[in-house]
């Protein structure tokens, strides 16, 4: 899947999963973004799998509950 899509697959697993506003959870993804935390997925196309896709969702919402 493109970048673009595997974040929007991210946000909206985040939205889902854990029953935030859809605002809520791009707020999340773009902090995460901020943070680097996706450059490898950018750079490397083979990062971006649906598995992944469930493990940087709870990664980056158990993240934000730390705070």
């Amino acid at each position: 899947m493109t970048y673009e899509d595997y974040l929007d697959e991210v946000t909206t697993l985040i939205a889902e999963k854990y029953n935030l506003a859809d605002a809520a959870a791009i707020a999340l993804v773009v902090k995460a973004q901020d943070a680097e935390f996706f450059v490898e997925h950018d750079a490397n196309e083979a990062l971006r799998t649906v598995d992944r896709v469930h493990k940087d969702a709870k990664t980056i919402f158990m993240a934000s509950q730390k705070k």
